[in-house]
C-alpha cells in the first residue's frame, strides 16, 4: 500500500514546496524544521494505523478514560540525511526505540555508483511496529538494503516506509519487492536521470541540513 498525502489539500504541501525552493533552502534551520514537521504529520498519519486499548488516567478532578496505544514501536533512519525526518517522527511518538542504519553512495568514475552500508544498530523488532525513515526515494536501492538489514532484528508486526520526495520508479521497485509494507510519501516526482536524481526534487538533502561533504 502506498499513502501518498500530497494527494490531500493540506499544510504538508506548504512544507514541502518550502524545502523544494532554493531560496528558502539556504536556510538550514528551516530546512530542518521543515523537514522536521513533515515527519510529525507522518507520524499522526501513521498513529490511524496502530492497535489500542482503554486506558484510565487520573486528573487533578476525577478519572478521565482515554484510549492509547499498546503498540512497540521502533523508528529507524539512513543516517546523516534522515535525521531531521527521524526527528519530527520521534517528537509525536516519543515512547518508539530507535535503530540507526549509516549507508551511502559509493561513485565511480564511469558514472555508476553502488549502495555501501557501514552500520547498523537496531533492538529487537518483534511484534513491533517499525518506521523506516529517509528524505529521498530514488532509485529504491538504498532503502532496500535498509529493509533486508533491519529484518534480520526480528519479525515486525507491521512495517513502514517514510520518505518526504520519491520518484515513481523507486516508489514501484519497493512496492513489488515488500508488498506487505506500507509506503508514505508527501511528494512524488516522475523523473529520474541517468545518474539517479530525482527532477525537480530538491537536491541532496544531507547537504541543506547539515552543510556539504567532502566527496569521495
Amino acid at each position: 500500500m502506498i499513502y501518498r498525502l500530497f494527494e490531500n489539500n493540506t499544510v504538508l504541501n506548504q512544507f514541502v514546496a518550502e524545502i523544494r525552493d532554493v531560496k528558502i533552502q539556504t536556510d538550514r534551520l528551516r530546512f530542518r524544521r521543515n523537514m522536521e514537521r513533515i515527519g510529525e504529520i507522518f507520524a499522526y498519519e501513521i498513529s490511524k494505523k496502530l492497535s489500542y486499548e482503554k486506558a484510565k488516567v487520573e486528573t487533578p478532578l476525577g478519572v478521565a478514560k482515554c484510549q492509547l496505544s499498546k503498540d512497540r514501536i521502533v523508528l529507524t533512519t539512513i543516517l546523516r540525511a534522515g535525521l531531521p525526518l527521524h526527528n519530527g517522527l520521534l517528537s509525536y511518538l516519543d515512547h518508539a526505540d530507535n535503530g540507526f542504519i549509516s549507508a551511502y553512495r559509493k561513485h565511480h568514475k564511469d558514472g555508476t555508483f553502488d549502495i555501501r552500508m557501514q552500520y547498523v544498530t537496531c533492538p529487537d523488532i518483534d511484534d513491533a511496529v517499525v518506521i523506516i525513515s529517509d528524505p529521498m526515494l530514488a532509485t529504491g536501492a538504498s532503502m532496500k538494503q535498509a529493509v533486508e538489514a533491519i529484518l534480520e532484528y526480528g519479525k515486525p508486526k507491521q512495517m513502514h516506509i517514510v520518505v518526504a520526495i520519491a520518484s515513481s520508479t523507486g516508489l514501484a521497485y519497493l512496492n513489488r519487492l515488500f508488498p506487505d509494507v506500507s509506503i508514505w510519501v508527501a511528494a512524488e516526482d516522475e523523473e529520474l536521470t541517468a545518474k539517479a536524481y530525482i527532477v525537480p526534487g530538491l537536491g541532496d538533502a544531507g547537504d541543506l541540513a547539515f552543510g556539504s561533504k567532502l566527496q569521495d
